[in-house]
């Protein structure tokens, strides 16, 4: 399969700072099944030892941290990276209160400003399908983790929310979706084992099995609407997809997402590098 770049005029202005993702955030806060949250599942499986070296990219607003803050370790050296100065600020006085373990910098992955073997963990949570040269990145990746460091990427299956998108194109096929302008298919649950081992000699899969059972429907909106969706949304439009959306829930009172994540734990270098 062929995978096109990101539309970089897009990702500058969807990720400009959090408003975007956190109206998707919370529709997954709100109505996942999981008895755990998300960021806190991520968090129980990293392997963080006293003293570590970590470097996070594209950290986007900081949730890994600010909802695990009680968790960090004084003795920890993390760098929250991100593209986006609006995203790293937001990160910065969301973790203003935090132990002073953090450093803050403007990173982008395919050019990351540190040495060879700077950290023993780094992290890339639900981001890598945003980056335009990806093998670039994963090889950047690989060489600022010591031999023995560990990587840990978080991302999508195919099936992820699919049931939400069908249900959008059935009301209009028209309406715009992620597709059209991040590549979503360019790191997932199932072809991201293969683009990690051409760096890594390890690589380990952990599915986190999670519905969504949504009983609201302007969660469902802001979510549709936090994307290419907005401007098409808008108006008569807007009010006939509410009604649309009204309709699907009313025989049971909920309307079922299905979601696919999961995190890759990648280990060891290849034999040749």
């Amino acid at each position: 399969m062929v995978h096109h770049p990101p539309d970089p005029n897009y990702l500058s202005t969807q990720y400009h700072d959090s408003a975007n993702i956190n109206a998707r955030a919370q529709l997954h806060i709100r109505f996942g099944a999981h008895k755990q949250a998300w960021q806190c599942w991520v968090f129980d499986r990293l392997q963080l030892p006293s003293g570590v070296r970590l470097l996070e990219v594209g950290c986007g607003p900081g949730w890994l941290w600010s909802r695990n803050k009680a968790r960090v370790r004084r003795d920890w050296h993390v760098t929250l990276s991100d593209i986006s100065p609006g995203m790293l600020h937001e990160t910065q006085l969301t973790l203003r209160d935090a132990p002073p373990v953090f450093a803050f910098e403007i990173i982008d992955a395919r050019q990351i400003p540190y040495r060879d073997g700077s950290f023993d963990v780094v992290i890339a949570n639900h981001m890598l399908y945003t980056v335009p040269d990806l093998p670039r990145a994963l090889a950047e990746i690989r060489r600022v983790l010591a031999p023995d460091g560990t990587f840990y990427a978080t991302t999508n299956g195919e099936s992820h929310m699919r049931t939400l998108f069908e249900l959008v194109a059935r009301f209009d096929p028209d309406v715009p979706q992620w597709e059209s302008h991040i590549q979503m298919d360019s790191f997932t649950l199932e072809n991201g084992q293969e683009q990690l081992t051409a760096h890594f000699a390890d690589v380990r899969l952990t599915r986190y099995e999670d519905a969504l059972i949504v009983t609201e429907i302007e969660p469902l909106v802001d979510y549709v609407r936090s994307g290419p969706a907005r401007d098409y949304l808008v108006g008569e439009r807007l009010a006939a997809f509410r009604a649309f959306l009204e309709a699907e829930m009313a025989p049971t009172g909920a309307i079922l997402l299905g979601k696919d994540v999961g995190l890759f734990t990648a280990r060891g270098p290849k034999p040749d590098q």
